[in-house]
């Protein structure tokens, strides 16, 4: 049995969850997820609990059983709390702005990088060189993060770059000069 997937999911005050045959919709106070699951897999709602249930051990189930828990789990603390990634720019003259609903960076290209703010998430600028993404869907949060980071990712030799907080660049050292 899948350790993961037999895991209960509590259901904290002012989430709202409605199972509909394989469809599962997640209501809260940062927004609504909804998600279908496939359909051999069972949810249920009892209490204020959700378990997660699969029929037989085939190889498909088993993979899709510790899946299904923490893709809905996720939906449950994405409603409730959110999630959240910062990012920041490394470099001289690097730097970020807020114009409108547009990330506005300057990250040493002949023009600025412009990214537009996509549906479910709120980008944040607090200051030149940090940006914070947020929202309820965590994986629109990563892969926006890692779209912004793909633009300028961080250089092994100076570390210039858009890198996330908590990230360790492995720095390389430079050329050894000249020989005699």
């Amino acid at each position: 049995m899948s350790r993961i997937g037999r895991m209960p999911i509590a259901v904290p005050a002012g989430v709202d969850v409605k199972i509909d045959g394989s469809t599962v919709t997640v209501k809260g106070p940062k927004g609504t997820l909804t998600r279908t699951v496939a359909g051999s897999i069972t949810v249920a709602l009892d209490n204020g609990v959700i378990n997660v249930t699969r029929p037989d051990d085939s190889k498909e189930n088993r993979s899709l059983h510790g899946l299904t828990r923490t893709l809905i789990a996720n939906m449950v603390k994405g409603v409730s709390e959110g999630f959240s990634k910062e990012l920041e720019i490394n470099g001289i003259g690097y730097r970020a702005a807020k114009q409108g609903k547009d990330l506005v960076l300057n990250i040493g290209y002949s023009h600025n990088v412009v990214m537009p703010e996509i549906d479910g998430i709120t980008v944040e600028v607090p200051g030149p060189n940090k940006i914070i993404i947020s929202g309820p869907d965590k994986q629109k949060v990563g892969q926006f993060a890692a779209e912004v980071r793909g633009k300028r990712p961080p250089e092994p030799y100076k570390g210039k770059g858009i890198k996330y907080i908590d990230e360790v660049i492995r720095r390389k050292e430079g050329k050894a000069g000249k020989g005699k």
